[in-house]
């Protein structure tokens, strides 16, 4: 994208109408003229760049392993150079920099997130905060500042496909894994080859416990809330843990023109009533917990003969592992009540469980005042979605810091956030690394 179409589709989008907000407002306060900064024109001169790697009619298309994710990576290995840094690829295809600290013995801080994209996808998930931890790097070299603790900048290879780049990082996924085919076609196995990994020393690229000092994690937000509340930066307090299930709702199918409606066993009937319920369950409680019926399979699926079976995905998420199970227990619960008023059976097998990652504390505190000294509003908030950080939690203390997508909007071409949030994150986030430097 020529950076004149870059400046009119951010006007564009500027002028999404923003819904209201009732809750309390947090103070600005001045910035402190003393607070250092990164380069914004030059972090979003190269997210400009980057939007014509994988550009198609139908959005931006970086699918792990396919020939623009090569191209981007390659964009970004020059990035990681023009910021001083020597990029290296581990044996997972993870692209790494690191920057030696002052004192000895210290333990490295971690920066980064991912370059790949969905389908047909946008231009910042992923990118903003590979480069903003690129940028912080290359300012801290402008200033030729070292940090008392290494630094080390990574870009994690196939976060769309199921974060697996950093799930590889922690010695997570089984030999088995590596033969998932992602969207490009290629297996995980063929993949990690293809950009410079190496299967047989994947051991090599493994991170323990321990390890790491702390992780911070840059994105966009992928939804409304800051927009909606005015605020610039969000203090992630966790992704919330995920659990997916494949329901089996088996009925009776029969004539529809000759059962009369008192004697059927409608699979699809008790489907719709099972999808109401849930609704209904998850929004009768106070909290954050959210629940989406997605795949509906119907057999037979025709006109004239009442459905037998209907297969449905049912898709959980709360920041609280307890609220994650109490709506497993009610679910059960009413598909139980629902089976035997409409004389069907329903069956539940779980597909993803996934435990939430919580943010550390101090990590969110030196988050909060880094973006007090940049005279930034914040808010506290959870993820809603899966990120490398939650991944990366399970080792070491992790956070994640938050910029608005105008209108909500992410996973899709019009995915967008402004010039001046975009600097303003990667202000947060290297003050924030100076700050857990200086702990």
């Amino acid at each position: 994208m020529r950076r004149r179409d870059f400046v009119q589709q951010a006007a564009a989008l500027a002028a999404l109408p923003v819904a209201g907000f009732d809750g309390p407002t947090l103070t600005r306060r001045a910035s402190s003229p003393d607070t250092p900064r990164v380069n914004g024109e030059r972090l979003n001169q190269s997210l400009a760049a980057f939007d014509r790697i994988g550009r198609t009619a139908g959005g931006i298309n970086r699918v792990a392993y396919s020939p623009a994710d090569l191209d981007g990576r390659a964009f970004t290995l020059n990035l990681f150079r023009q910021a001083g840094l020597t990029p290296t690829i581990d044996a997972a295809g993870n692209m790494l920099a690191r920057v030696e600290g002052t004192q000895a013995g210290l333990k490295p801080i971690l920066i980064g997130s991912h370059v790949d994209s969905v389908t047909d996808g946008g231009n910042f998930d992923g990118p903003l905060g590979s480069f903003s931890a690129i940028e912080v790097a290359h300012t801290l070299h402008d200033r030729s500042l070292r940090l008392r603790h290494p630094l080390e900048v990574v870009v994690w290879q196939n976060e769309e496909g199921g974060t697996i780049g950093s799930k590889l990082a922690i010695g997570a996924l089984t030999d088995a894994d590596l033969d998932k085919v992602a969207r490009s076609g290629k297996t995980i196995r063929e993949g990690i080859g293809l950009i410079g990994g190496s299967v047989p020393r994947l051991a090599s690229a493994v991170r323990r416990p321990g390890d790491i000092a702390c992780y911070f994690e840059l994105h966009i937000e992928q939804g409304g809330l800051l927009e909606k509340a005015g605020r610039q930066i969000g203090v992630v307090q966790g992704i919330v843990g995920l659990r997916w299930f494949e329901i089996t709702v088996t009925g009776f199918g029969n004539h529809a023109g000759t059962t009369p409606m008192d004697q059927r066993q409608d699979a699809m009937l008790a489907a719709a009533k099972f999808t109401v319920a849930v609704n209904d369950a998850v929004r009768g409680e106070p909290g954050r917990q959210v629940a989406t019926v997605g795949r509906v399979v119907v057999s037979p699926n025709t006109t004239n003969v009442i459905p037998a079976q209907v297969v449905l995905t049912v898709d959980l998420r709360d920041l609280d592992q307890g609220k994650i199970e109490h709506f497993t227990s009610e679910f059960e619960r009413l598909a139980r009540e629902i089976g035997a008023a409409t004389g069907t059976a329903f069956a539940f097998r779980r597909l993803v469980d996934s435990e939430p990652a919580l943010a550390d504390p101090r990590l969110m505190d030196g988050i909060e005042a880094s973006a007090t000294s940049l005279g930034l509003s914040h808010q506290r908030m959870p993820s809603g979605a899966g990120h490398d950080a939650q991944e990366i939690a399970r080792i070491a203390p992790m956070a994640m810091i938050f910029v608005p997508s105008v209108g909500g909007i992410s996973h899709s071409p019009r995915e967008f956030t402004r010039p001046e949030d975009c600097a303003h994150g990667a202000d947060v986030l290297l003050n924030a690394v100076l700050a857990a430097d200086r702990a």
